[in-house]
């Protein structure tokens, strides 16, 4: 994998799907006049992509946007269904996927690597760049190691070099419990001042009690996490919130 910074991204044509329609899109269409952060993977749905890869890019979107980032790609060697069916399923409200189906771009890019041996065929090498005007002007590249690493091409990478002294996001957990009054209240309040927030929800995806006793010692009472920091209750937030916020 070689780094190639200070040259022009390759020019392809992407077969997308948009609705029940397919879309071709280029190189140009995505890349000219813009300035794009673009991170590519190896595969949709799989596991290090999924859990921290994307959701990370998506989770820090609006503060690229708001340090001079027009869009943020996420491209990977598989197909327009596929791509769509991780997008919808990852719930994404800030990031674009982009079907290198063919592995046209990552061969241009120098990245497509032969994953044969996971049965997956040619794939993208993990890395992201910076692209201004359809010129890379910054690349990370996971370095060449056995299996997949995942060392510089995240988020947080690519945000200290945008920007060192931008203000991240609050990173916002709530576990609550179905028909909670208080539960309700919270969110309202995390939405209203525009916190998002993940929520656990009692009884789903096997999060028991039990779990919620083991992980705040309180109980059925629903729990609130602001930055791995323990805020404790509905009522407590709100005086979190007045406190921090006004």
């Amino acid at each position: 994998m070689q780094n190639i910074e200070g040259q022009r991204v390759p020019q392809v044509t992407f077969r997308t799907r948009v609705g029940n329609e397919w879309q071709d899109v280029t190189s140009d269409d995505i890349f000219s006049g813009k300035n794009v952060i673009l991170f590519a993977l190896p595969g949709a749905f799989t596991p290090t992509c999924s859990s921290t890869h994307l959701p990370r890019y998506n989770e820090l979107a609006p503060v690229f946007q708001a340090n001079g980032i027009d869009s943020i790609i996420c491209l990977s060697v598989n197909d327009a269904f596929v791509m769509n069916a991780w997008a919808e399923d990852q719930k994404l409200e800030h990031i674009q996927v982009l079907p290198d189906g063919n592995g046209d771009f990552s061969a241009g890019m120098g990245m497509l690597v032969d994953k044969s041996d996971l049965g997956f065929g040619k794939r993208s090498w993990r890395y992201s760049m910076l692209v201004k005007d359809g010129v890379i002007d910054k690349m990370f590249i996971e370095p060449d190691l056995p299996g997949d690493p995942f060392e510089v091409s995240d988020a947080d990478t690519m945000l200290n070099y945008v920007n060192p002294q931008a203000k991240q996001p609050n990173r916002v957990t709530i576990i609550t419990k179905p028909g909670c009054s208080h539960c309700t209240r919270a969110k309202k309040a995390l939405n209203e001042r525009k916190f998002r927030f993940e929520e656990i929800v009692l009884g789903q995806g096997g999060i028991s009690y039990s779990s919620l006793t083991a992980i705040s010692g309180r109980g059925t009472t629903p729990q609130v996490y602001i930055d791995g920091q323990h805020v404790g209750t509905a009522d407590d937030l709100e005086q979190w919130l007045l406190a921090h916020i006004g």
